[in-house]
């Protein structure tokens, strides 16, 4: 396979794992981010609706970035995005990375939206809250280390027979 569709095609199995947790809601909407060489660009997704709630890029005239594809662009995306979705009242988003390592640009976006007032955090809930007192199944059977099945208590003994016999072979005869 030629390298770029291998690149290619690990980005796309990444940013399909890192995207299975997350959906966005009016309350918490997904924050998704694109990275190109040179402009970074972030909106907040509702995808309950499938509407873009807010965006902002460091690309075009009134960014107010002189170079989109560094650090400081994306520092001053992260903190237009948080301005922007407080003024449409929300202050929490679950935030997207994509194909990319959360590193670098696309670290400093996510800081920088946080430091603003929009909390960005990891996977939403899919699922309703469970009422108190019922605990989670992953939790039910969860054992403590060392607690396993103890040597000696597989099959019953006696049965099968024994490794170092051999069947007998019976005589031909006329």
């Amino acid at each position: 396979m030629d390298i770029q569709k291998l690149k290619a095609k690990r980005a796309e199995r990444r940013r399909f794992r890192v995207r299975k947790g997350l959906y966005g809601t009016p309350e918490q909407p997904r924050l998704s981010v694109f990275r190109s060489n040179l402009h970074i660009s972030a909106q907040l997704i509702d995808d309950l609706n499938g509407v873009t709630v807010a965006a902002a890029t460091s690309a075009g005239k009134n960014s107010g970035v002189k170079h989109g594809g560094n650090v400081k662009a994306a520092t001053v995306v992260g903190q237009k995005l948080a301005e922007a979705a407080k003024a449409k009242g929300i202050t929490k988003a679950a935030f997207d990375r994509g194909q990319y390592r959360f590193h670098g640009r696309v670290a400093a976006l996510a800081r920088a939206a946080t430091a603003a007032g929009l909390v960005c955090t990891g996977p939403t809930p899919a699922a309703k809250p469970k009422p108190e007192g019922e605990a989670a199944p992953a939790e039910a059977k969860a054992k403590p280390k060392g607690e396993g099945k103890p040597k000696g208590e597989g099959k019953p003994k006696g049965e099968g027979k024994p490794k170092g016999e051999k069947a007998e072979k019976k005589p031909e005869g006329k």
